[in-house]
């Protein structure tokens, strides 16, 4: 597999624009968008639009289905690939009653056959609160699990806070 980059940040921290501005040093016209946010709530719909519009037209957009690794096996093997973000697509595949860990390393061993870097874009979760809910807790745990399963196969972990990244891993 080509260098995996995972870019971790808390809600609003900048971690998208961060990983927007690697791919596109990666690959300049060469990068697929692989985007998890499904339109349909009115305050997601206004966010889907403001990161549509901050991406270069030249990139190829793929919709992620459920089973992602359908969707990233169907990428341009020489596009550098975006994933944005781990965190909507965990939290539509548990809402489905699917599996979302077991779905991660279907979509690792696809990522695994890819000659072109990939970036992942997650949510850290684990420096927050511990969720009132069962739910809120299985999400966060599931999150956790594939960031932490994400994060040992990546040769670079970055932590975006308030705008700054942090190397947490660096390619040797």
């Amino acid at each position: 597999m080509a260098e995996l980059h995972l870019v971790l940040g808390g809600t609003a921290s900048g971690k998208s624009a961060f990983a927007l501005e690697r791919a596109r040093t990666l690959g300049g016209d060469r990068v697929t968008f692989v985007a998890t946010a499904w339109p349909g709530d009115p305050e997601l719909d206004v966010r889907i639009a403001a990161h549509r519009r901050r991406r270069p037209q030249a990139w190829q957009t793929l919709d992620a289905e459920r089973e992602i690794a359908v969707t990233l096996a169907a990428a341009v093997g020489d596009h550098v690939l975006l994933l944005d973000s781990l965190t909507l697509w965990v939290a539509a595949s548990l809402e489905d009653g699917a599996d979302p860990g077991a779905a991660w390393e279907r979509a690792a061993a696809a990522l695994r056959r890819r000659d072109a870097p990939v970036i992942v874009v997650s949510d850290e979760v684990g420096h927050g609160l511990v969720p009132a809910s069962a739910g809120g807790r299985r999400f966060r745990d599931e999150l956790g699990r594939i960031n932490q399963a994400v994060a040992k196969e990546a040769e670079t972990v970055t932590l975006i806070v308030a705008g700054v990244a942090l190397a947490l891993k660096a390619r040797a």
